[in-house]
């Protein structure tokens, strides 16, 4: 709520100084039924102000001459300025929508949040993407902090002043959110998303792409005209490897679902993109739209915690002898020691100022993670191996597992480097 508000503050700032052609004059309104207190202070205020009725009320209030209960009259200083105002409002009103917009988004589904809970670390969510988190693991998905709630947040209140906020500024976009989430839950669980065979990408990683082809400048189009910013990126084939269920297409059926971030409009129609992977899933079903591929889709998930715990549990308390095999190496590492090893090694190219830890990739990926569900799919963002190898991270649906991929990616470059 707090960034909301500085969000809001600071935009708003740029218009408050301005000196405009329309300066009005706001004049309180008390509600006397509020008064209850006879200390209260009931003498209404009068400003000249400038930056039209939205700027100046905001002003108002910020300088503390705004009962929380009072309305406000408008009244203009120079006689033909109602036009002049109500332009003013109507530019700040848009930029502040777009503005507010990106700190309303919802940091699991990217989308504007729909009923916000805020958690016990001071983050909120949609309360449908807190619910689908605490099927997985009770933390926080941006911290990583413990969430003391029950699964199915049936006692968790909602945030009324983020509601407010949502249900006054961006009600329409709220209510195309609330419709395409109703729409869902209408489908089966094998939703439609628009694919991309191009490249490979991960969860939580960026990645950067120029859009020229006509068919995916109408797809790009069409992700950002319908809300959701979302489209499926894949791998290439190149193998022509059958694919379950699918046969031998052109593209290997796992892949991550990415979500745009920024994108930079070209004079000739073909655009620059920012995007983020949000997560991973399996291509079940495909079918052409306008040139484009589209597919119903299955989200991979990691398995619970618990279940992760227990394989770690009994791959590295097994009471077989030491062995020289590599692979027995590994499973006797705990989960901890696999990322401790690849932070190590990271850490030891860099020193010897490997190409591939060059500032500008550290810019674009930011620094190694020391997250472990999080460090693989960085590792393979950066190091300059074959696809191939990177794809096996896509399927995998343990921490470990990734983590123990990465390990036979290091000693294999390790044993060629000596």
């Amino acid at each position: 709520m707090s960034k909301v508000m500085e969000t809001i503050k600071t935009y708003v700032e740029r218009y408050r100084n301005e000196k405009s052609d329309a300066p009005i004059l706001l004049d309180e309104k008390l509600s006397m039924s509020r008064i209850v207190d006879s200390a209260m202070d009931v003498m209404p205020r009068s400003r000249v102000l400038q930056g039209g009725r939205l700027v100046a009320t905001f002003s108002l209030a910020d300088m503390g001459e705004l009962n929380y209960f009072s309305d406000v009259a408008y009244h203009p200083v120079i006689e033909g300025t109602d036009d002049r105002v109500d332009s003013l409002d109507t530019a700040v009103l848009e930029n502040l929508r777009e503005v507010v917009r990106v700190e309303l988004e919802c940091q699991v589904c990217y989308a504007i949040m729909v009923d916000p809970i805020t958690t016990t670390c001071g983050h909120t969510f949609c309360r449908q993407c807190v619910a689908r988190v605490l099927d997985h693991a009770n933390l926080c998905p941006i911290c990583r902090r413990q969430l003391p709630m029950a699964p199915g947040l049936q006692l968790e209140p909602s945030n009324k002043r983020i509601s407010y906020i949502l249900e006054g500024l961006l009600k329409d976009v709220l209510e195309a959110r609330k419709a395409a989430i109703a729409l869902e839950d209408t489908l089966d669980e094998h939703a439609s998303m628009p694919l991309f065979p191009c490249t490979l990408a991960f969860p939580m990683m960026p990645t950067f792409l120029h859009i020229f082809e006509p068919r995916y400048r109408l797809m790009i189009r069409r992700c950002i005209e319908n809300g959701s910013r979302k489209f499926g990126m894949l791998m290439y084939n190149h193998h022509r490897i059958v694919q379950e269920g699918l046969g031998e297409v052109h593209y290997l059926q796992y892949g991550t679902a990415l979500h745009i971030d920024r994108i930079e409009m070209l004079p000739d129609g073909r655009s620059l993109i920012e995007t983020r992977g949000i997560y991973r899933f399996k291509v079940i079903g495909g079918d052409m739209l306008d040139g484009y591929n589209v597919g119903r889709i299955q989200r991979v998930d990691d398995i619970p915690i618990a279940e992760e715990e227990a394989i770690e549990a009994r791959e590295t308390g097994s009471g077989s002898p030491p062995s020289n095999d590599p692979t027995s190496q590994i499973n006797k590492m705990s989960t901890q020691q696999l990322l401790d090893f690849a932070l190590e090694f990271t850490a030891g190219a860099r020193a010897r100022s490997a190409r591939w830890l060059h500032q500008r990739v550290l810019d674009a990926y930011g620094q190694p993670p020391t997250d472990p569900a999080i460090f693989p799919y960085w590792f393979a963002s950066v190091l300059p191996i074959a696809e191939e190898e990177k794809y096996q991270l896509l399927p995998a649906t343990s921490v470990r597992e990734r983590l123990k991929i990465t390990t036979r990616w290091i000693q294999r470059l390790e044993a060629a480097r000596w």
